[in-house]
Order: C-alpha cells, then sequence, then structure tokens
C-alpha cells in the first residue's frame, strides 16, 4: 500500500463570516448565514486550493447555514460533495446563544471562578462537556479510511478538537493554551494510525484573506 495511503490527512477549517459575527453574537447554536464577506472569504480560498492543486477524498461539515455555505462554496470549486454531521457543530451556549457580547455582559451574574465541568449560559456545553464531543468527533473521523479529509466546523469546537490532539484538558477559568481560528483560517494535521503520531503542519492559516485584520468574534 501506498504510504500516503495509510495515513489521515485533516483540514480542519473555520467558516466564513457570519451575520452573528459581524453582529460580534454569541452564536452556539443559533443558524445565521454567512454575511457577503464571509462568502467572498469562502471564494478566496476555493481558488487559493484550487490554484495550489489541493485534493481531498472528503468533506464533512456541521449542519448549521454558516459552516454548510462555507463548505459548499469550496466543495463547488473542487468538484467535490459534502456531507454533515452533527458532531461538529458549534457548542451550544445555552442562554447566551443569539446574545450580543454586551447583552451577554450586562444581563448575567459571571462568578470569579467557574470550573470547566461548569455550563456556559446556565444551561449549555461546559469545556469538558464541549472537550468530550470534540473527542467524540475525533474518534469518528479517525473510524473511516485514512485519507484526506476537509472538515468545515466552528471555532469552539475546533479549538477543543485541538486540545484533543495535543492531549491538553480543558482547565478552570479559560487558563492555559487556545488555538485560534480567524473565519476561513485553517489547521492542517497528519496522523500516522500505525505510531500514533501527530504532526501540526499548519495552524490558522488565512493567507488567502490579508486585506484586513480579522477579531476572531464567537462562532
Amino acid at each position: 500500500m501506498n504510504e500516503n495511503r495509510r495515513i489521515f490527512k485533516i483540514t480542519l477549517l473555520r467558516h466564513g463570516e457570519s451575520v452573528g459575527n459581524a453582529e460580534s453574537r454569541w452564536q452556539g447554536q443559533s443558524d445565521y448565514p454567512l454575511t457577503e464577506r464571509g462568502r467572498k472569504q469562502a471564494q478566496a480560498l476555493a481558488e487559493r486550493w484550487q490554484r495550489e492543486n489541493a485534493a481531498f477524498d472528503a468533506v464533512v461539515a456541521s449542519p448549521l447555514s454558516r459552516a454548510k455555505e462555507t463548505a459548499e462554496i469550496i466543495a463547488a470549486e473542487l468538484g467535490l460533495t459534502v456531507e454533515f454531521d452533527s458532531l461538529w457543530l458549534e457548542r451550544d451556549s445555552g442562554k447566551f446563544s443569539g446574545l450580543t457580547a454586551y447583552e451577554v455582559r450586562n444581563n448575567f451574574v459571571h462568578p470569579e471562578f467557574y470550573a470547566p465541568f461548569d455550563p456556559v449560559g446556565e444551561n449549555g456545553e461546559g469545556d469538558w462537556e464541549l472537550f468530550l464531543r470534540a473527542g467524540q468527533a475525533l474518534h469518528s473521523l479517525l473510524q473511516r479510511e485514512p485519507g484526506r479529509y476537509l472538515i468545515v466546523s466552528h471555532g469552539g469546537l475546533l479549538n477543543q478538537l485541538m486540545h484533543a490532539i495535543v492531549g491538553v484538558a480543558p482547565q478552570a477559568n479559560n487558563a492555559g493554551t487556545r488555538f485560534r481560528f480567524h473565519n476561513t483560517a485553517f489547521a492542517q494535521i497528519t496522523y500516522y494510525p500505525n505510531q500514533h503520531r501527530w504532526e501540526i503542519n499548519r495552524l490558522n492559516d488565512y493567507a488567502h484573506w490579508q486585506s484586513d485584520e480579522q477579531d476572531g468574534s464567537r462562532d
């Protein structure tokens, strides 16, 4: 068997700018479409990958509109189809979902200390719960045949997925390492199943969209 067929080459992509991003909302699993800027970001990345002769065996995306549309724009350019899997949904932000950062800051009590097991937004997924779902999503991916996979998801989920890959559990008060994904930024990871060895080859790459600074606002 060809060596390249015994490994997983995984590209983790955050969606383009959404209406919720533009309005500085805690989107969570609330469904917001892409802005026109977000569509242009996705198209710019699709054209970059076409120039670079990027190839994927499968595209798997969150079914939320902002990820779905991003995946479909790229897949159309590369001649691929998209699968949808709810494991790749963004964090359930509970009562914060759909609210602006200002509304969350001023309408809720925020404890000085919170454990990773505590919920977000009173009844949403806490860091530990999201970390476990990210691990489940990763496990599901690795049950497939080795190959080249494009995953289109959300910043919160992808951050915890990276924690699962490097073996770092969530910490209290959101302390410790954070993996940032700007809109349409991607990471490229290689996994060697026979050695259980990971390589992080790229992280937060958005060279296709450097016209202005991205703020990494909440997914």
